[in-house]
Formats: structure tokens, sequence, C-alpha cells
């Protein structure tokens, strides 16, 4: 899945163009999926990397160090895994995880040089199943989700909550990445269910709103994270309108009154024409910037010394703590963020716009993910078992 675009860059390039710096400088590498699928969210990263980049010109005192090697990657659930395996087979090497929220990336025998300061995908859905089932009334549910590593992540997060409050998953349907025709999926919806939870994200999220309007679908939704997303809510047409009351969770929300959130959505929306970005960062670029102040915070702590197989920048990245525009976020022992969830709704902004907001008011609840380790069970490197089961 790791297709699209290897964005490898210097740093001093990227934060100094324009401006004599040293010769040596710190390389870093950037990858987001630009083809297929998730084009539209993997450009929306970039754009959170982009952001923060223009933040940060003071770090250009730490361009001073040769053959420096650090990659910021990826997107995707997936090439996560992929990636956190082949960070075991360079120990010398820092990796910054950009998005990828599978669960197995940090909880399944970890690579100590790999730092996630995003929530994985369970983590993402603290607080929807509990809202489903003690203030919507829900108490049956079907799902349909892309069949890789992310979504079943997000899935197992709604049934630990939802199931363990007493609610029941009659349907489950799993499709490939890139289903174009959902008819048999929307026949095979069982009618008896008090809402439908959609776990897809890019063309096959827009692909399957089309089709279920067009069906005469009419059951209440529940979404996952790259659902109810700006990916989503900005798509052209009207298939994103079926997502008005549905209520979603993940790891920020698009009308925070947060000081820190609205300076981060401004510099967002300055740093690019209307016609280039969404109305709000998505859940892709806010991860991305995160990541990239996370390495830049890191570096500047260690005044960019990375001898000894860059040890110091390792330690420094698993001790930070970074104030990140969707909230404070530390890393567990296995260098997994703990951070704050929100459950939201999504509402029009009476302009055309879709904006995900707390259920009957303005600013989101905030749900922390306030344990220790960064999925829902003890740790261990025991088989976890699939939300397919």
């Amino acid at each position: 899945m790791l297709k699209g675009s290897l964005c490898l860059a210097a740093l001093a390039s990227l934060f100094m163009s324009g401006t004599a710096f040293a010769q040596e400088k710190i390389k870093v590498g950037v990858t987001a999926t630009l083809e297929g699928t998730y084009t539209v969210l993997g450009e929306d990263g970039i754009r959170g990397f982009q952001t923060a980049y223009s933040a940060v010109r003071a770090v250009r005192k730490l361009i001073e160090q040769d053959k420096v090697q650090i990659l910021l990657s990826p997107l995707s659930g997936d090439e996560g895994i992929a990636v956190k395996n082949f960070a075991k087979t360079h120990s010398e090497l820092t990796f910054v995880n950009a998005a990828s929220g599978a669960q197995e990336t940090t909880y399944v025998d970890p690579a100590p040089n790999f730092f996630r300061y995003n929530m994985d995908g369970a983590q993402w859905q603290v607080g929807l199943g509990k809202y489903a089932y003690e203030t919507k009334g829900y108490r049956k549910i079907a799902t349909v989700g892309e069949d890789y590593s992310f979504i079943y992540t997000q899935v197992f997060g709604l049934v630990l909550e939802f199931c363990g409050a007493g609610g029941k998953i009659t349907n489950r349907q799993w499709v490939p990445l890139g289903t174009k025709d959902f008819a048999s999926v929307i026949a095979a919806l069982p009618d008896d269910v008090d809402a439908i939870y959609l776990g897809l994200g890019g063309a096959d999220a827009v692909n399957f709103l089309n089709q279920y309007q067009q069906a005469g679908g009419k059951a209440h939704l529940l979404g996952g994270s790259i659902m109810v997303d700006q990916t989503i809510l900005s798509a052209k047409g009207n298939a994103k309108n079926a997502l008005i009351g549905t209520v979603a969770a993940s790891g920020q929300a698009d009308t925070w009154e947060d000081p820190g959130w609205q300076a981060f959505v401004k510099d967002y929306q300055a740093a690019f024409p209307p016609e280039k970005r969404f109305p709000s960062p998505s859940l892709l670029a806010t991860n991305y910037y995160g990541s990239t102040m996370a390495l830049i915070m890191a570096l500047t702590k260690v005044n960019g010394d990375l001898s000894d197989n860059q040890s110091k920048l390792k330690a420094a990245l698993a001790s930070l703590e970074i104030d990140a525009p969707n909230g404070k976020i530390k890393l567990d022992a296995n260098r997994q963020a703990i951070g704050t969830n929100f459950v939201t709704e999504v509402v029009d902004d009476g302009k055309g716009a879709l904006f995900r907001n707390r259920p009957g008011g303005r600013c989101p609840p905030r749900w922390p993910s306030i344990l220790t380790i960064p999925t829902f069970g003890p740790r261990s490197n025991a088989r976890l078992h699939s939300p397919r089961e």
C-alpha cells in the first residue's frame, strides 16, 4: 500500500529556502499515499507537514549534521506495520509515524526506534460505543468496513465499548479497498438495526454514500475516524449530506474552541489557497503536523546531536510531551501516543459546509484516553483477536 509520493527532502532546504546555510543537512524522508482510494487523505497529510515546516524556521541552527536519516512515515495502517518492521532492521535510524493508526504497529512487538504521536484506531473510537448505547439508545448495529488493519482496529474499539455496555453487532461486512460497487453490501444490510457503522474512507466512503442514498437508505449512521473527516465532509456532490447527524469519534473536532486548535486552523488556512485545501484540517493533516513538530522539538532539545546511533534523539522523543493542536500528547512505554479523543456529530454550518461538532453544542466533549497502554487490555505479545471473529 506504500504507493504514491516519497518526498525525500533536506530539512535545511525546506526550512531555509533562499537562506544561506551549512552544506551539511539533516535529511528527513516523508511519505504519504497519493494514489488510489486514499489520495485525498494523503494530500491533506502533506499539507499538515508543510504547515508545520512553515512555523519552525528557528530550527535552522540545527542543520549542521551530515548523513542523518530520519523517516516521517507513513499515512495508513498496513503501511505502519510494514514501516515498524523495517525499522527493526535499521536500529541506527529514527522513525516517526506520520499518521497511521493500526493497533498492531505499537502493540505487538514494537520497534524501539519507532515513535507514534497519534493515537491508534481503537483509541480514536473511545466514547463512541458508550455514547451510541447510553445517549442515542442504540441496541443493535451493523458494521461495514474496509478489509485492512486500521479499520479492524477501529471496529475493535467500537465493539469493545458498545458490546461491553450491552449492545450487539448483528451484521459485519468487509470490503476490499477500492470497492466501487456496493450494491450487494447495501442489499445485505439488515433492516432491524438501530444504526450502521461505517469504517470507510476516501473514495470508498463517497461511493458507498452515493449508492446508499440511491438505494433509499434511511438508517442512522455511526462513523469511523476517516469516514467523518474533512476528506469526506468536503467532497463534491451530495453524497456527504447523508452524514448530517452522524455521530463519530476521532482525535479532533472541527469546531473546538481551544485557542491552540483555532490557531492551527488559521495557520492551515493561511498556508494554502481555499481551492487547495479543506475548510478545516483533516485528521491526517493534524497528525502529520503533530508528528513533524514532535521531531523538531526533540531535535531542538538535543541541539541536533545525532551521535551514538541517534540515542539522544530517541530518548528525547520517548520522553517528550507535546502541546499539539488537538490536545496534549505523550508516549507510553511502547512509544505510543496517549491523548484526548472527541465524540462529535456532523452539522451543516448553514452555508453548505459540514463540520464535526459536539452533539447539541458548539464545543465537543473530551474523552481522555487515560490508559497507560495504547490499547484496551493487558500488554503482551499474545495474538490479538481480529474484530472479524
